[in-house]
């Protein structure tokens, strides 16, 4: 995507490394969503972005949130939104996990298995529960597809184990991978929504409600040569939407939809300023030279995904029509992983780059501040205990 001249002129004025977030173009984003997909309650997965300001501009425009996390809760509560407006979507959680969520007035639960449909039971008696189905994740750059969610003939057993716990066994959701590149994820997971529904139905559990998840792409990653991705974003809500209608269908009762995007509204709206540590050329060991950009950001610093994602690199301060190198991008650490991965081809850099010369990565709004220090979907990091025998 281009820079936007609200973009530019912040990261123009930055000084020092920084993200920068253009809470204007998240609302844009925002209100473009729910323009295309009217009638489809949006909550906000939070990990993509846990930051207080953006989190209190999607509240004031209506959305709701997507929790994992007692922490992540108390962080959404705090924008003022109504706890029936959160639902913790993590389908693992510890009994105090559940409880501590319950007594903060949450009471929809993402779960797929009895194990957990039991601990809810015990710790948030009359409950809602969501069944979560499981996808194959294919066309995605993570597919999620094997820690979470659960077969359809599981989902039917664990919404009646529900309903025989004294919980209301309330919806089904699905999450067809993150990035997703192509509309027929969605129509498989409707395919399979479908048929859990109908079984439902003959056996008494009529839904209030179908999630369906994130997995919505972001527009500004770029390939290996530096050109834009290029979701078909256009085919895949009406995909959605021609789904919403076929389960309103197969439904015997009324359906809500929930959405829970997060890179999608925050990843094109978000921009890291870093600056160049150093341009090398050097031989590797089979003979080859190669040239590697060091930055003052990588893997452990904003740029987690830089295993499965390319950014696309803005040098403000050097001509577009100079002397370009190709280059393999890597971040600031001693850690070998802290670098983009040698199949994906190298990026075209200035030959001419200089330590201290400020670049600018775009499309940096997801994931960037909650892999850092902000604790990980609301998780901490672990304290450090000393053992010193000599004090």
């Amino acid at each position: 995507m281009d820079v936007t001249p609200r973009m530019r002129a912040a990261l123009a004025a930055a000084s020092e490394d920084s993200v920068v977030i253009d809470l204007e173009g998240v609302e844009q984003q925002y209100t473009a969503l729910t323009g295309e997909l009217p009638g489809l309650e949006v909550r906000f997965a939070m990990k993509a972005c846990p930051v207080d300001e953006v989190l209190l501009r999607l509240a004031r425009l209506g959305s709701g949130f997507d929790a994992a996390s007692p922490q992540e809760i108390e962080q959404a509560l705090a924008t003022g939104v109504a706890p029936e407006k959160i639902h913790y979507g993590n389908t693992i959680k510890s009994d105090r996990n559940i409880a501590d969520a319950h007594r903060l007035g949450v009471r929809d639960f993402a779960t797929d298995s009895v194990e957990d449909v039991a601990a809810i039971a015990a710790h948030a008696p009359g409950a809602r529960v969501f069944c979560r189905l499981a996808t194959d994740g294919q066309g995605a750059l993570w597919g999620l597809s094997r820690k979470f969610g659960c077969s359809a003939e599981d989902a039917v057993r664990v919404l009646e184990a529900a309903r025989d716990a004294g919980l209301t066994p309330a919806g089904l959701s699905v999450h067809v991978g993150s990035q997703q590149m192509t509309p027929d994820a969605w129509r498989r997971a409707v395919d399979d929504l479908a048929e859990v529904i109908t079984e439902l139905n003959g056996r008494g559990i009529h839904l209030d409600h179908v999630n369906l998840g994130g997995g919505l792409p972001a527009l500004g990653y770029v390939d290996r040569n530096g050109r834009r991705l290029d979701p078909p974003l256009d085919k895949m809500f009406t995909v959605i939407r021609e789904g919403m209608d076929h389960l309103r269908a197969v439904s015997a009762s009324e359906l809500g939809f929930i959405m829970e995007p997060g890179r999608h509204l925050v990843a094109d709206h978000g921009a890291i300023r870093a600056q160049v540590s150093r341009l090398t050329t050097r031989r590797q060991p089979d003979g080859e030279r190669e040239h590697w950009l060091y930055l003052s950001c990588g893997k452990f610093n904003g740029l987690y995904e830089m295993d499965a994602l390319q950014y696309r690199l803005v040098f403000p301060t050097h001509s577009a029509t100079g002397e370009l190198v190709p280059a393999v991008v890597a971040g600031p650490t001693c850690d070998s992983d802290d670098a983009y991965a040698h199949e994906r081809g190298r990026v075209p850099v200035p030959r001419d780059v200089a330590s201290g010369d400020p670049v600018w990565l775009l499309a940096c709004g997801a994931y960037a501040m909650g892999y850092m220090t902000r604790g990980f979907n609301g998780f901490s990091p672990l304290p450090c205990t000393l053992i010193d025998e000599r004090a």
